[in-house]
């Protein structure tokens, strides 16, 4: 994966979630659900440049889908949020410690949905 420069159009969805929450992103993974049948697994987004207690915010635009997330060692709590159209998730820190998420299979979806999830990439130590 190589990446790209900012267009101006993710800068300003960047600048709109920075002045929301108040923190500064470097970078911003764009994933393309094609249907109800695009799927990511169980993760946490604990990579070594995210740094000890990241802060990841997610922009959903298209059609609804469910994030699911899993707690790591009670793995029966979980919860699920509909993420509509437009909707911002922010995972705080330590959400990557304690905390797995997807978002699974749903039948019958046929629109495709467009994920901006926005971090801070740390440079790693030699």
């Amino acid at each position: 994966m190589k990446p790209l420069p900012w267009t101006d159009e993710l800068q300003r969805v960047r600048d709109r979630v920075e002045g929301k929450i108040g923190v500064s992103f470097n970078s911003c993974l764009v994933n393309l659900y094609r249907n109800g049948a695009d799927t990511v697994g169980w993760h946490a987004d604990d990579e070594p440049e995210l740094g000890d207690a990241p802060v990841i915010a997610s922009v959903s635009l298209g059609v609804e889908r469910d994030f699911v997330l899993r707690h790591k060692w009670q793995r029966d709590l979980k919860r699920t949020i509909a993420l509509p159209h437009g909707s911002l998730l922010v995972m705080y820190p330590y959400t990557q410690h304690n905390w797995e998420h997807c978002l699974p299979r749903r039948a019958g979806i046929r629109e495709c949905r467009v994920n901006l999830t926005f971090r801070t990439i740390r440079p790693l130590a030699p």
